[in-house]
């Protein structure tokens, strides 16, 4: 039953996030005839980068909030309600603010459930449990199913009215989950989630609070200033979340408050963290260059209709639907036997960089001239790479988890997701749809490489996981 609500509560959230996210890009560049905001590419998509890499950077206050203050079920319940006040703000006021208010909102929120979520789930299992990657999968599963449904219906009501309607839809989304999530809360999650791992002492709160509030006046300074601008965001955001990751994964390592255990297999992240941003860097570009590969590249009629671009986004949550089943059933077969962590993010790495490559047969072709069932194609190997690392790497984290440092654990995995999305931001820039060729090559061939070099020392990080396989 704890599954059954968790996976709820991150279906519906997924629905929202994803049928939001999936018209994002398009209301930034589409221009004001056409309901949009018309911000050229570039810009829109650093935007989108920067916002995908806020919502996992957010995982680190969500994760600290939870260790630190509140337990992790307390943290998701409040990101849940900022994730639909964020979605309520795209929908209802006009223009930049509105995107302003709405992406901050949502990226806090997202970071904070997302975090806590796995971290709840992951207490309903022991340590070495063989049926915990399989648990997860299962999980995985579930909220791709609200990553399915929401880009279709949002796109509907964008289509039929316009980009303020879907962003509504968004919103009622999240506030279902939230009901679901409350009523189910009591008797399905018993005592999970519900412990203050690390609490703060109480003389420190005003030194962190003041912190928070020197941050948002820098931020606010820097913006005014125009030293921080839509161009540059992605950029900005990669520096912020790696000098997070050094920072968290130093505060682990020097901590007293962790055996020498502990800190072996907090070191053996450190390649996984590496493994995991790369693979985010491609994988998230179905947010920014694939959004525009869609609407410009490929042949979207069916007997005269034209499918929504963002509809392209539905695609890969069908196959993690069809797929998550059987690879839970595979880990759960093998067991022990199942291949090393190390190992599966190889192949996720390697199967990431392949289909990249794919994109090469219909390199600098003419407009809407790609055949859509090749790009179902591509996103089948998306999703077969994604299934060997985003679940798998969620519980890992959990399995390393320095007892003192459990949800912050957690967050560090999904601050690999925002180095990943930040830079899919950023690269997206160097994408030109009348040169391909070079993109798609030189990033496919770079991931491959990533991947080929942790399967050369998997024996060496799993030595430093000490026992976790």
């Amino acid at each position: 039953m704890a599954l059954a609500n968790l996976g709820g509560v991150e279906m519906w959230e997924r629905f929202s996030f994803y049928g939001m996210q999936s018209l994002l890009l398009y209301y930034l560049y589409f221009t004001a005839t056409d309901g949009g905001l018309g911000l050229d590419k570039a810009a829109a998509t650093s935007i989108v980068g920067a916002y995908g890499g806020l919502v996992y950077l957010s995982a680190i206050i969500g994760s600290w909030v939870a260790d630190r203050l509140v337990g992790a079920e307390r943290a998701l319940t409040g990101g849940a309600i900022l994730i639909m006040c964020g979605h309520l703000s795209l929908a209802l006021i006009p223009g930049f603010t509105g995107v302003g208010i709405g992406l901050v909102c949502v990226s806090l929120g997202s970071g904070t459930l997302k975090a806590t979520t796995s971290s709840v789930l992951g207490d309903k299992y022991e340590l070495n449990d063989p049926r915990r990657d399989a648990g997860f999968s299962i999980y995985y599963m579930a909220v791709n199913i609200g990553a399915f449904v929401g880009p279709l219906l949002t796109g509907l009501l964008w289509d039929w009215k316009n980009f303020h309607w879907g962003f509504g839809l968004a919103a009622a989304g999240m506030a279902i989950g939230l009901i679901q999530y409350l009523l189910m809360r009591r008797r399905t999650l018993g005592d999970a989630g519900k412990e203050v791992t690390n609490p703060l002492p109480a003389n420190q709160r005003w030194l962190y609070l003041g912190i928070v509030v020197a941050a948002v006046v820098v931020i606010a300074v820097l913006a005014l200033t125009g030293v921080l601008h839509a161009g540059n965001l992605s950029g900005i955001v990669v520096v912020l979340t790696l000098v997070a990751a050094v920072v968290l994964f130093a505060l682990m390592l020097n901590s007293k408050k962790i055996t020498a255990v502990e800190r072996s297999r907090v070191a053996s992240f450190i390649p996984m963290f590496i493994g995991s941003a790369a693979f985010w860097s491609l994988y998230q570009q179905q947010f920014t260059v694939v959004p525009i590969y869609a609407e410009q590249q490929l042949d979207r009629t069916f007997f005269g209709w034209e499918m929504p671009p963002n509809w392209v986004n539905s695609i890969n949550p069908i196959f993690i639907i069809i797929l998550a089943p059987m690879f839970a059933a595979l880990w759960q077969k093998l067991g022990t036997r199942q291949p090393s962590t190390p190992k599966k993010f190889a192949f996720a790495n390697v199967a990431m960089g392949g289909a990249f490559l794919l994109f090469l047969p219909f390199a600098n072709g003419t407009d809407n001239s790609t055949p859509l069932l090749w790009m179902v194609l591509i996103l089948l190997v998306f999703t077969v790479a994604e299934l060997c690392l985003s679940p798998v790497g969620q519980s890992l984290s959990t399995k390393l988890a320095p007892d003192a440092f459990h949800t912050q654990m957690i967050a560090l995995f999904f601050i690999s997701v925002a180095v990943g999305s930040a830079a899919s931001g950023w690269l997206a820039r160097f994408y030109d749809p009348n040169n391909e060729v070079p993109y798609f090559l030189i990033l496919g061939g770079l991931s491959i490489l990533v991947g080929i070099l942790i399967a050369v020392f998997n024996k060496k990080i799993s030595k430093l996981m000490a026992g976790v396989h």
